[in-house]
């Protein structure tokens, strides 16, 4: 994202967020903190629930703007708002189950409008009807201010958090 006098970066440290920035109405650097802070633990409590398959508590703290896109772990065409039907949320809460989540902030960017969060969700659950595993999941999550509510505009994971080889990584690019 481009740095602008509005942004605010925060970072995963050792001790905790770091913070720094651009703005120098402290006004509105406190807002987009707080903005962070707050979509950073609405995240992690929704994605939690639904690795749960909780999809009625995901959708009381996650609204999706109308133009949301999903590029989902398994691979595939990506989803559109419109494409999310009733019929679709309740097949994503039966597809998941006794599942648990915990999030760990890679990098969060933000301004008055805008937040980027980039995760690794460490989940293990019964994925599609497979026994209980671990399903850590590389996440970006794009938040775009709409009035005074914060909704997803887009959600991207995959399920690379462990290093692969390039000849699996071209493997998987052709499809095998």
């Amino acid at each position: 994202m481009q740095s602008t006098r509005r942004g605010l970066v925060c970072s995963a440290g050792a001790a905790g967020l770091l913070v720094t920035t651009g703005s120098s109405r402290a006004e509105e650097g406190a807002a987009v903190e707080l903005a962070l802070a707050e979509l950073t633990r609405r995240s992690e409590e929704a994605n939690a629930a639904l690795l749960r398959g909780e999809v009625d508590a995901y959708r009381a703290l996650i609204t999706l703007t109308e133009d949301f896109t999903l590029m989902s772990p398994f691979g595939g065409k990506p989803s559109r708002g419109p494409d999310i039907t009733e019929e679709t949320w309740a097949s994503i809460g039966r597809f998941f189950r006794n599942g648990r989540l915990r999030q760990e902030l890679v990098q969060a960017y933000g301004s008055a409008d805008m937040v980027v969060l980039a995760v690794i969700e460490h989940g293990h659950g019964e994925v599609g009807g497979l026994p209980a595993q671990d399903w850590p999941l590389r996440v970006t999550l794009v938040y775009r201010r709409h009035g005074s509510e914060w909704r997803l505009a887009h959600r991207h994971a995959d399920p690379l958090a462990g290093q692969i080889t390039l000849a699996r990584a071209a493997a998987l690019a052709r499809g095998g």
